[in-house]
């Protein structure tokens, strides 16, 4: 029996944001567009749907206007004194500044000079956002979070007539006697289906989902891991790109992985986004952290909780069983810092600091140590918590230190947060040209009909990132794809 087939001028494969984002864009130019999923209808999506941020360029109040319609001046002006812009040049310094100038800077420019006239095209489209209330360095929200900025995409489209084929798996590119990229075959529930197109664009995730990938590539304890996100990210499109001789590019060893609660699932399905929301734990610029060993082991506050929470994931995996512990005191919940996630998390609570190392099962004496030493190191200053800002109040004397937010752990009730690390993708993926989005070739030119965004699309990230900038990229990138491959295909 033959395969079936179908017929586009752009396949697209994957469902996320950068995915709907080079759909809309696709749309512009032609109707035939179409869309491959792993997971059923229910789950699709991937990532995008369990975030809230994109993290952008913009030069006052009237850059945002476009963006927060159902909201007044007064309503935005609080959160614009704590971050009144953040301009190309300074959205440059803060990326440059977390990967520690290993950035793409091609990638950089395009993704920071574009970013804004992103944002407006996706307003354009029918998407708003309301102002940030979350403890972050970002002034706007996305109405509804991923899930809703989802929701409106998958609306949008099905409207406009693209054909969703979910529980479909892509396994293969097909090439013709030139090697340009004409479709893709795929495992359907019924079987094998090949989908001609004329453009493919390639917005399926990385391989944070698949456990021997990610022992290869970021190395032992990795593939024991727990994901923050979909377990459908397995990285078939990049072998599926790089079986055809697509470049790999950027950090193949380094992903975006932060502090959840200890009791983080194995994974989280969008179907599920309020449970995994429900489950970060991001107060520990504000408190100190301790191993299993009752020490510490990193800054907690070398920078905003924006700028560092994706590189903590790595600091806790390295940790004597993979666990560390959030430690906060009484004047923490009398400033009302906490994001109300933390009502629901695993917890532990005691009058005196040797309680609560009987709580955690630490060495009393040890923690008691820690703690003292801490408090002891912890120098004068003016203690402000403001997520846009940092304070300097730091200690001194000890290692390792702490660079800001420093404030004595002293009053109680003493409060303790069991954490471990928590993956949502990794940083590697696939060479593009940043102008067009289409995927280079090993032998040092264009893959024709091909093109690739959103995590599939390496080179941004190295080492650390900055909280909303995936996102930001996966629409950048993912409009621009969409773009130029809906373009090659009327011309070819």
């Amino acid at each position: 029996m033959a395969d079936e087939t179908y017929h586009y001028d752009v396949l697209i494969v994957g469902t996320g944001n950068a995915a709907c984002s080079a759909a809309l864009a696709a749309l512009e130019k032609t109707p035939r567009v179409g869309m491959l999923e792993k997971a059923s209808r229910r789950d699709r999506g991937g990532n995008s749907a369990l975030t809230v941020l994109m993290r952008f360029a913009f030069n006052g109040a009237e850059d945002l206007r476009p963006l927060v319609r159902n909201y007044s001046d007064d309503e935005m002006r609080p959160l614009l004194e704590g971050l009144p812009h953040r301009t190309e040049a300074e959205l440059w310094d803060e990326i440059m500044r977390v990967t520690d100038n290993q950035s793409d800077q091609e990638m950089l420019q395009v993704h920071v000079t574009e970013s804004l006239k992103t944002m407006h095209w996706l307003a354009s489209k029918g998407h708003d956002w309301s102002p940030a209330t979350i403890r972050d360095d970002n002034v706007v929200t996305m109405n509804g979070g991923g899930a809703g900025l989802q929701q409106r995409n998958f609306s949008i489209l099905e409207k406009a007539g693209v054909v969703f084929h979910y529980e479909t798996s892509a396994v293969e590119l097909v090439q013709n006697g030139q090697g340009r990229v004409t479709g893709v075959k795929a495992l359907t529930p019924t079987g094998f289906a090949t989908f001609n197109a004329k453009s493919v664009v390639l917005a399926c995730g990385s391989f944070e989902s698949n456990p021997e990938m990610r022992a290869r590539y970021l190395g032992p304890g990795w593939d024991m891991i727990r994901l923050r996100g979909v377990p459908f990210n397995t990285g078939d499109g990049l072998r599926m790109a790089m079986d055809i001789g697509a470049m790999p590019h950027g950090s193949w060893t380094t992903c975006h992985a932060s502090p959840q609660d200890i009791n983080l699932p194995v994974f989280t399905v969008p179907s599920a986004h309020s449970l995994r929301d429900s489950l970060t734990r991001y107060m520990y610029p504000w408190g100190i952290m301790v191993n299993t060993k009752a020490e510490r082991f990193v800054d907690e506050a070398w920078d905003t909780r924006g700028r560092t929470y994706a590189a903590m994931g790595r600091a806790i995996l390295a940790q004597p069983s993979g666990i560390a512990f959030q430690i906060h005191d009484a004047k923490i919940r009398k400033m009302n810092l906490y994001t109300p996630n933390y009502a629901s998390a695993t917890t532990a609570r005691a009058n005196t600091l040797e309680k609560l190392a009987d709580e955690l099962d630490l060495d009393a004496a040890k923690f008691v140590k820690t703690v003292t030493e801490f408090n002891t190191a912890v120098q004068p200053g003016k203690y402000n918590p403001d997520r846009h800002q940092l304070d300097g109040k730091c200690t001194a004397g000890i290692y390792p230190p702490k660079s800001n937010y420093a404030l004595e752990i002293d009053e109680p009730p003493f409060e303790a947060w069991p954490v471990r690390c928590g993956l949502t993708f990794a940083f590697g993926g696939l060479k593009i040209d940043p102008k067009t989005a289409q995927t280079q070739h090993v032998a040092g030119r264009p893959i024709a009909g091909l093109y690739a965004a959103g995590e599939m699309a390496g080179g941004l990230w190295v080492g650390n990132y900055a909280s909303g900038s995936r996102m930001m990229a996966g629409a950048t990138f993912g409009r621009i794809a969409g773009t130029h491959a809906a373009i090659a295909a009327r011309q070819s």
